[in-house]
């Protein structure tokens, strides 16, 4: 500011002074662009939050890209590494036909509607058994 007053001093012509002026407060009411008569305290603020968005996109975007992607394929091959784990110690178990099936296995008041109405929607022949009464 010090070198623009000098300058201004130092200059002959009173319209090179004017114009300097002129662009000097140009430059400092002009923030984001605004001008005339759109600079008022509205679109400022609303200036400044567009500007904030950005840079809080741009840090979610960072986040998403750097801590959760990694993080998705840790936990991937977390459960990956239990589910091979279950299925492991699922073979060492004897046959299904030769469990016990205790009293409060597979309670059935009435049957399904569907199928033969003793399994249940989500019945999977690898790990459910049901012994049904001969009587």
């Amino acid at each position: 500011m010090l070198g623009l007053r000098a300058l201004q001093r130092a200059s002959r012509t009173p319209a090179l002074r004017q114009n300097l002026t002129t662009k000097r407060w140009a430059t400092q009411s002009s923030i984001g662009g605004l001008e005339g008569a759109a600079d008022n305290a509205f679109n400022r603020e609303r200036q400044a939050v567009k500007d904030h968005a950005a840079a809080t996109s741009d840090t979610w975007r960072k986040l998403s890209i750097w801590v959760v992607i990694p993080c998705l394929c840790i936990a991937s091959v977390n459960a990956w590494r239990l589910w091979t784990e279950h299925w492991e110690h699922k073979a060492h178990e004897g046959p299904i036909e030769e469990r016990t099936e205790y009293p409060y296995m597979n309670i059935r008041t009435k049957n399904f509607f569907w199928g033969d109405g003793d399994k249940t929607l989500f019945w999977n022949p690898k790990v459910n058994h049901h012994k049904k009464d001969e009587e």
